[in-house]
Formats: structure tokens, C-alpha cells, sequence
């Protein structure tokens, strides 16, 4: 994992001459390798370690201090700018295709909405899903429409505005993430129907080459590895087809709570 993101780093450092790429993508795969060495250890918060050494950057440092709007409107703002930096090269690396080699891997482990709902205490959904996922395409949509708006109609301070939607859109997702999970009782509430970054994460997740695996002869039909999943996937199953297979977000809960050691990565 670490190498991949290196070599990302040092292309993206050689190829458009900003020895930022080597920092940025360096840093993100050493903090996701180091939170795959602690989970290796049996270290039971691994994965919030990455959360927020990963979510707290980009919100924090990309975000708050060189003011990137790295919401999917800022990926549609540079995009209609024509500038290939900032939040382009984020979403084609870590949510177009990036999703090739590790899934929804972004969702488990660095997304910075997710790190805060994750400490919520509805880790295991507690009711049934929900047939909300449309939910995600009007927001992606309206994402889009907002963007597309401005630069229509030549709107003045369009870096100002998209500062401050970042920091509105931000509060929104905080508060909706949280109403939503609470009221589902599912702390991944808003990753399954709000959400509008899965429109691009999950198509590519559907042929990751990272994907739990399962040994059928050691499974016993359990059902342990479903019960804990917070993404409700279908996991004992290989078939790419499986139910909520393109939702997987890598936690590795389900390879945990296996007791036959049936489940890989």
C-alpha cells in the first residue's frame, strides 16, 4: 500500500514539477501504513488513528489553511477552470480511479465525515436499510447545478463563495451525518444514502483488486461477519455481484469477528 501511494507521489511530483505531490501522497500512504502495521498488532482503534491523521490533513491543513475546497464542488469548480491540481487530483486518485485497486477504501479510512460519525455509537446498523440511496444523486446533482450556476452566469468572487461553501457544505454534513445516524441508529447512515462522492466511488469499487475474501471451506454460515458489517455487504460470498458489494469500505470488522479465520484481505 505504501508503495502505491509513493509511486502516485513521485509521478505526480516529476510530471507536473510541484514537489507538494511528493508530500502529500507520501504522507497519506505512510499514515494508512501505519495504521495497517497497528491493526497487524491487534490495535483496536487502527483504523480511527488513519481517520484522523488522514481526515484531519485534508480538512484541516488542505482545507482551513490553503482554503481548497475539496468537496465535490470544488472538484467541479477546478474542473470547469481547466486547473488539474487541488481537489481534481484528489477525487481522480482517491475516488475515480483509485477505487480500482482499494475499493471504498477512501470511505473507511480517510474520509473526514466519517471519521466523526464513526465515534458515534452505532458502529453495528440496528434497523433495516433503507431505500434512500436516491438521496445521493440529488445532492450530486445539485452540487453540480450550484457550479455550474456560477460560472453561467459570470458570478463575481467565485473563490470566495466556494470558501465559504466548503465551510457551509462542511457544517451541513456534520449535522445531517449525525440527525441521520442517530435516527437510524446507523453510524454509516449518511455514507449509504447521502453521500454524493459514492456517484464516483461506487462503479469502480464493483472490480477493486483489494476485496475481503472468503474461504468457503472454513466457513460455517455463521452469519457474525454480516451482523457486525456497517455497510450491510453480503460478505461471505466472492461473487462481485453479491448484495452491497460495491459498498465495502475495508474496515476489516467482519475478518475480526470470524471465528474459523475464514475472511481475507
Amino acid at each position: 500500500m505504501w508503495l502505491i501511494f509513493e509511486t502516485i507521489a513521485v509521478t505526480l511530483w516529476i510530471t507536473l514539477d510541484n514537489v507538494f505531490y511528493l508530500f502529500n501522497f507520501s504522507y497519506i500512504g505512510t499514515s494508512i501504513s501505519v495504521g495497517l502495521i497497528l491493526y497487524g498488532q491487534r490495535k483496536k482503534y487502527a483504523r480511527n488513528v488513519v481517520q484522523f491523521a488522514v481526515g484531519l490533513y485534508m480538512l484541516v491543513y488542505l482545507g482551513f489553511l490553503c482554503r481548497e475546497n475539496m468537496q465535490i464542488e470544488g472538484f467541479w469548480y477546478y474542473l470547469f477552470l481547466g486547473v488539474f491540481e487541488a481537489a481534481t487530483i484528489h477525487y481522480i486518485v482517491a475516488k475515480i480511479f483509485g477505487p480500482l485497486v482499494f475499493g471504498r477504501g477512501w470511505c473507511g479510512y480517510a474520509c473526514w465525515t466519517a471519521m466523526v460519525l464513526d465515534l458515534l455509537p452505532f458502529n453495528t446498523p440496528q434497523a433495516p436499510r433503507k431505500h434512500w440511496g436516491y438521496i445521493r444523486y440529488i445532492v450530486f446533482g445539485a452540487s453540480l447545478v450550484f457550479v455550474s450556476i456560477l460560472f453561467i452566469f459570470q458570478i463575481p468572487d467565485k473563490e470566495e463563495i466556494m470558501w465559504w461553501s466548503f465551510i457551509i457544505g462542511n457544517i451541513l454534513y456534520y449535522l445531517i451525518g449525525i440527525i441521520i445516524a442517530c435516527k437510524c441508529r446507523d453510524n454509516r447512515a449518511f455514507c449509504k444514502y447521502i453521500c454524493p462522492v459514492t456517484i464516483f466511488l461506487k462503479p469502480m469499487s464493483y472490480f477493486a483488486l483489494f476485496r475481503i475474501k472468503v474461504e468457503k471451506e472454513k466457513c460455517i454460515s455463521c452469519g457474525k461477519c454480516e451482523r457486525v458489517c456497517p455497510m450491510d455487504v453480503e460478505v461471505p460470498r466472492n461473487f462481485r455481484k453479491k448484495r452491497n458489494a460495491t459498498e465495502c469500505i475495508l474496515c476489516m470488522k467482519c475478518i475480526e469477528e470470524c471465528p474459523k479465520d475464514a475472511l481475507k484481505l
